[in-house]
C-alpha cells in the first residue's frame, strides 16, 4: 500500500456520486480526502476489522468482496468497478467490515472523513439520495441472489450472473461478440452462485453456443436472444 496523499478533483469526478458536484463543493472535500494505491492481490480489508468512520471509494482498479462461512468456506459478493463505494458499514452502521475487500487489480482507494461528506450532503441534499440509490441497487441485488439460490438450478443462476454483469457494468464490441466489461473468473463465479469449480466449468460448456469463456475471466456472448430463451426455457422446466 501507498498512500498518496489527498485527492484530487479528477479523482474525485470519479466517483459516481460526485460526478455532478460543481468543482467548488468538490474543493471542499479535498482537506477531508486521502487517496491510496494498494496492489494486486493485496487485502483492504478484512471481515470484522474495525473501520475509521469514513466513505470508502474505488477511483482505479477492480476490487472483489467476499465473505468466509465458520467452516472457511468463501464466497464471491460481487466485484466492485472503478467509481463504486463499498463498506458502508464504515459511513452509516457500526465501523465493522462487512466483507473482506481485495484487490483484483491494481487500484487506487479514495476515503473521505464522515464530518466533511455531511458538509457536502447538507448543502447538496442530491449527495444523500445518490447514496441510498447505490445501497438500494445492492439490497436488490441481494434479494435477488437468495431467491436464485434458493428457487433456481444452478445453469440459470450462471445465465443469470452475466445478465446482470452486463446491465450493471456493460460490455464492448469485439470480433465474436459482446464481451462483458468486468472479468470473472471461474472461481468467482463458482463462489457467487453456490457451485464448485468444477461445475462451473461444465455449465460454461453446456453454454458454449452462446457464450465463450477465456482464459482469465474474459467472458463474451455471440448471441443475446438464445442466451434468453434458454434461460426462460430453464425456468419453465425447473417449475414444471
Amino acid at each position: 500500500m501507498i498512500i498518496k496523499g489527498c485527492s484530487s478533483i479528477t479523482q474525485l469526478k470519479k466517483i459516481s456520486i460526485f460526478e455532478n458536484l460543481k468543482t467548488a463543493d468538490l474543493e471542499q472535500l479535498i482537506p477531508h480526502s486521502y487517496v491510496k494505491k494498494y496492489y494486486k492481490d493485496e487485502l483492504i480489508m478484512l471481515e470484522k476489522d474495525r473501520l475509521d468512520p469514513q466513505l470508502y471509494a474505488l477511483v482505479d482498479g477492480t476490487l472483489q468482496v467476499s465473505k468466509t462461512t465458520t467452516n472457511g468456506k468463501e464466497t464471491v459478493v460481487r466485484l466492485i468497478p472503478p467509481g463504486e463505494l463499498f463498506a458502508a458499514p464504515a459511513l452509516f452502521g457500526n465501523c465493522i467490515a462487512p466483507a473482506t475487500v481485495s484487490c483484483q487489480l491494481d487500484s487506487e482507494i479514495l476515503t473521505i472523513k464522515r464530518e466533511g461528506l455531511l458538509t457536502i450532503i447538507s448543502q447538496n441534499p442530491e449527495v444523500s439520495l445518490r447514496i441510498l440509490e447505490v445501497f438500494n441497487d445492492r439490497l436488490q441485488q441481494l434479494h435477488n441472489t437468495v431467491h436464485s439460490l434458493i428457487s433456481e438450478r444452478a445453469i440459470v443462476r450462471l445465465i443469470r450472473l452475466i445478465q446482470y454483469q452486463n446491465e450493471r457494468y456493460g460490455n464492448h464490441l469485439v470480433e465474436q461478440g459482446n464481451c462483458l466489461n468486468v472479468k470473472f473468473s471461474y472461481y468467482q463465479i463458482a463462489r457467487s452462485i453456490g457451485i464448485t469449480y468444477e461445475e462451473c466449468v461444465r455449465l460454461f460448456k453446456k453454454l458454449k453456443e452462446v457464450v465463450i469463456y477465456q482464459r482469465g475471466g474474459t467472458i463474451i456472448i455471440t448471441d443475446w436472444q438464445k442466451l434468453e430463451a434458454m434461460s426462460f426455457q430453464l425456468s419453465v422446466n425447473s417449475k414444471g
